[in-house]
């Protein structure tokens, strides 16, 4: 069983978002802890957000005072309802939250029936209950549930001394070529992706980026690849460095067959629906890109997303480093697709736009219609899908007799989206 633990501080978004399971009868509310169960046993979204009322107004100082769990089995092992009551009761009791308001719902949307917990980490003195270590805690809690009722353990990779530690590379630290081989030389063995967009967001949170080249050599047609290490708004900020520096598995043809390979394994992974249900609770309780990302690090799960010239979002993936597997949005389901995220995104900022200007604060520039509550500019990893190639190629030919690079975006839909957007621009401008 996996357990995923959401911090925030959106109470209504949580219960809302269970509460539009239930109303799509693919939900229903399991039990409630501490909150008075009424006489039809049905339960509106402002009546569960009023009995934590208390609990909220006497807050203190906690920033996320709400707790959003979702507690997932194995698809294979069959879980009764009294099961899921009792595995809920003994879990928030052993992470100290008996005493506290709670709110379990059971979903059944997915092939997975798997319970979400809603509660608050603070009490009615508005002191916070400690959650120091609690993802390590939550972990063992699991262990013993699966023990206590013979469910299938979850296939949690093991941290051990001789495990790689990946460093992000430094352009400004000398010796790049090391600094790049000690991420390439070693990722495919920890990490499962699919294309080489999904390559290339893991590889940006370590600011490298990889291109296909094609080409002739000697009048026959090759492809290799070729690493840029980068600076800190995602530009290139070193010479090009071959693939074959770093050993065969940093290579076009061995990446090809680990593509193949992660689509296969990627495809039945169990860890596809725990991801997208916790990218979809996430959503509906940060409505803007900063927070939204910073909740899901929280839980291990780093968002790259990529943006044209003009700011609209053309992709966005979500990088799991508990199951070590990159996902593009569309791949977990149509509503977590590029299009979805830019226009949520952008109307949450235009709405924080029109509060700010109702204060009569400086309205947001251009930038910040898509950059919401003063988030960095974003990587520019794949501006080369948008952008023609400088005419100066001639490090690459003395590199790779006459191999020049080629747009390689994260699969078909992105790079269709893209040449799309182009050939609206073109229309524009004549």
């Amino acid at each position: 069983m996996i357990a995923k633990i959401g911090k925030g501080e959106n109470l209504y978004g949580a219960i809302s978002y269970n509460q539009l399971k239930i109303d799509s009868e693919k939900g229903q509310v399991l039990l409630l802890n501490r909150i008075p169960e009424t006489l039809d046993n049905t339960y509106s979204t402002s009546y569960l957000y009023k009995q934590f009322e208390p609990y909220m107004s006497a807050n203190i100082k906690t920033e996320k005072p709400v707790r959003h769990i979702s507690l997932n089995p194995d698809p294979a092992d069959r879980v009764s309802d009294v099961q899921f009551m009792e595995m809920a009761q003994q879990y928030m009791q052993e992470m100290g939250y008996s005493n506290q308001p709670y709110i379990v719902f059971k979903h059944t949307d997915i092939e997975r029936s798997h319970i979400h917990i809603v509660t608050v980490c603070v009490g009615l003195d508005g002191k916070k209950i400690p959650d120091n270590y609690d993802h390590p805690r939550s972990m063992a809690i699991c262990r013993d549930l699966e023990q206590q009722y013979n469910l299938i353990p979850a296939k949690e990779k093991q941290l051990t001394g001789n495990e790689q530690v990946f460093r992000p590379v430094d352009y400004r630290g000398g010796d790049i070529k090391s600094q790049i081989a000690s991420v390439v030389r070693y990722l495919p063995r920890y990490y499962q992706y699919p294309t080489l967009g999904a390559y290339n967001a893991l590889l940006s949170l370590y600011n490298i980026t990889a291109e296909e080249v094609r080409g002739e050599l000697n009048g026959q047609p090759k492809s290799g690849l070729v690493y840029f290490a980068l600076n800190e708004q995602g530009e290139k900020a070193s010479s090009p460095f071959k693939s074959s520096l770093f050993g065969k598995h940093a290579g076009l043809d061995e990446l090809q067959n680990h593509f193949v390979a992660a689509k296969d394994k990627m495809k039945a992974a169990p860890v596809r629906a725990i991801l997208k249900n916790t990218i979809e609770a996430t959503m509906h309780t940060y409505n803007n890109e900063a927070d939204f990302k910073k909740q899901l690090i929280e839980q291990g799960i780093n968002t790259v997303v990529r943006r044209n010239d003009e700011g609209r979002i053309y992709g966005i993936t979500f990088i799991d480093h508990e199951s070590r597997t990159v996902w593009n949005g569309s791949a977990l389901g149509k509503n977590l697709s590029a299009n979805v995220f830019n226009d949520w995104w952008l109307k949450s900022a235009v709405e924080q736009r029109q509060n700010t200007e109702q204060l009569g604060i400086t309205a947001l520039s251009a930038t910040d219609k898509y950059v919401a509550n003063g988030k960095e500019e974003p990587h520019r990893l794949f501006d080369f899908l948008d952008k023609e190639q400088p005419t100066d190629d001639s490090v690459l030919i003395d590199g790779f007799g006459g191999l020049l690079p080629e747009a390689h975006g994260e699969d078909y839909e992105e790079q269709a989206f893209a040449n799309r957007m182009k050939k609206r621009k073109k229309q524009r401008k004549v």
